[in-house]
């Protein structure tokens, strides 16, 4: 697969002129490289690290319009969301899938009272009428009974009845990747590890391109019309190195998940659960199915809180555990403890800082997830904010500001355009294991069974006691880009992100698969261990500080 080949992607970038170069690997800029490549200009992306390896691998996995958004008077982000939503279902069919949420109602010391709920069946009601129903779907009551037959560790006691909701869900990293070579396919030019050393600029101050630093070449100049800035928590940064003030335009969020084993949860649907403290909710998704209704791992989360110290290193501390784990218990019948979490993940919103200044007064659940396109005096754009689930309307405004730049006049093409892997899929008639390869690599599967026809021994798991196997190791670093061992582990494969202990304790075996791929020598295997061990060690150590010690050890 020659148009996702890096050593290729950097001949081009040095040696080629560009209608528009975007900054950023995660899911914006990616989406803006296919827009872009898919209306006919000549587009190449670059990202410092790997694709997804920020927030665009950190989220709650969902692609909804934002319930609570209508709470909060944002019904024209929810309606768009919710297109969004039914556009992204159709067109990486195999990546996005229906997913049921269940809010239960709490009649004694519950946050969600009978009178509460009342009002939250009229949001349910207008939520579907919003755009929920194109899933297909509208929202229900369920009685005392199901609700517990969906949760069984629920408190009966305490719970009357509850509201069940469709939204859908998907591999944030994996959609990422797949946009990426889908943005390649249609001719732009894709190519990670390789960061921004300084901005380019003409006579005439205008931006005209970026100065690269590969991670293993030497620097050179690439050249483009337009510059895009689309770096996520990181756009300020860019922004710094384009005009030398600091613009302050991101308020960063942190949210944190917990994976903890299902048998402890037993939610055979997504949970919504109250937190009394505050009065916010959590998701409690399951994970990892078995095929027959019950998953191996469910996931809790996500917090919503301002974060001050270097977006370079966002972890889950000890407070931020506390806080899903006292959550979670003061829900269900059991007891879960900091032991019995497998693995956790911390990623940075990128939120629009709010209008009114610098304050932070204002709690960043209560910020707007619209996203914001703005021009620096150079002449480059920074597209900031939004939502995963909006990554695709993100992207066609900001091309649609970059092709008025040009003086060009292109129709989007995205809003009906397959993401690599979705045309022809089908997810009838799937075994366990064939519907783990279909709904991870959708019409591509055929190229793991080519992998493992030949060699046997590919169609291994990979790692002990998770669904994915060699031979998807093999497919990531042959045709998806992946350079390190943490890039298999932690986003071409979320081994790390399900259970960290088990993961760590085979890192070196799959540092040894894919090595020959990679080139790597024995030196380098170590070395690909070692790095991946600090990766491991500082999120345990992360875990047991709270917040303030970690932002003070990291200042």
């Amino acid at each position: 697969m020659t148009y996702f080949d890096r050593s290729v992607g950097l001949k081009r970038l040095a040696n080629e002129q560009y209608d528009i170069l975007v900054i950023g690997g995660g899911i914006t800029g990616v989406g803006v490289a296919l827009d872009a490549a898919s209306r006919g200009l000549k587009t190449a992306l670059i990202e410092r690290d790997d694709f997804a390896s920020g927030t665009s691998s950190k989220s709650s996995k969902l692609i909804h319009g934002g319930l609570r958004y209508l709470q909060q008077g944002e019904i024209q982000l929810v309606y768009q969301a919710l297109h969004e939503r039914q556009r992204l279902h159709r067109n990486a069919s195999h990546l996005v899938q229906v997913l049921p949420f269940m809010i239960p109602i709490l009649t004694k010391d519950g946050v969600v009272s009978k009178k509460i709920a009342r009002a939250l069946g009229s949001a349910l009601w207008m939520y579907d009428l919003t755009g929920g129903w194109r899933i297909g779907k509208f929202h229900r009551r369920l009685k005392q009974k199901q609700a517990l037959a969906h949760m069984p560790t629920l408190p009966s006691a305490k719970v009357s009845s509850a509201y069940v909701y469709y939204d859908a869900a998907a591999d944030d990293a994996r959609l990422c990747v797949a946009i990426a070579r889908t943005a390649a396919h249609h001719g732009a030019v894709v190519v990670n590890r390789c960061g921004v050393k300084t901005l380019l600029h003409n006579s005439d101050g205008n931006a005209v391109g970026v100065r690269v630093s590969p991670i293993d070449a030497p620097e050179f100049d690439v050249r483009a019309t337009v510059v895009i800035n689309a770096a996520g928590v990181w756009a300020d940064e860019i922004h710094q190195r384009d005009t030398n003030i600091d613009p302050e335009s991101i308020r960063p969020a942190k949210g944190i998940h917990l994976t903890v084993p299902w048998k402890l949860v037993r939610n055979d649907i997504a949970v919504v659960i109250p937190v009394r403290s505050d009065k916010r909710s959590l998701f409690v998704v399951p994970w990892v199915p078995n095929g027959d209704g019950t998953y191996q791992f469910t996931y809790i989360g996500t917090t919503d809180t301002d974060y001050s110290g270097s977006v370079n290193e966002s972890q889950c501390s000890s407070d931020d555990i506390t806080y899903v784990i006292d959550a979670l218990n003061a829900s269900i019948t059991n007891t879960v403890t900091r032991d019995d979490v497998t693995a956790v993940w911390s990623g940075l919103r990128p939120l629009v800082r709010s209008s009114t200044g610098s304050t932070l007064k204002s709690k960043t659940q209560d910020l707007s997830r619209k996203h914001k396109i703005e021009h620096s005096p150079s002449g480059m754009i920074s597209i900031t904010g939004g939502k995963l689930t909006t990554y695709r309307r993100m992207a066609q405004d900001t091309v649609d500001v970059a092709l008025a730049q040009l003086g060009h006049k292109a129709r989007c093409r995205t809003k009906r355009l397959d993401v690599i892997g979705s045309h022809g899929f089908s997810s009838k008639n799937l075994g366990t294991t064939e519907s783990h390869l279909a709904h991870r690599f959708g019409s591509e599967t055929a190229a793991i069974h080519e992998i493992i026809a030949a060699r046997s021994n590919l169609a291994e798991p990979l790692i002990n006691g998770l669904p994915y196997l060699k031979a998807e190791a093999i497919f990531a670093v042959r045709n998806e880009m992946a350079m390190t061992l943490d890039d298999v582990l932690s986003r071409r494969t979320r081994a790390l992100l399900i259970n960290r202990r088990a993961t760590l304790n085979q890192a070196r075996e799959v540092a040894e698969l894919i090595a020959p791929d990679l080139g790597w020598s024995a030196h380098e295997i170590d070395k690909q261990v070692a790095s991946f061990v600090d990766i491991c060690a500082r999120e345990e150590a992360a875990g047991a500080v709270t917040e303030a010690e970690f932002l003070a050890s990291n200042a």
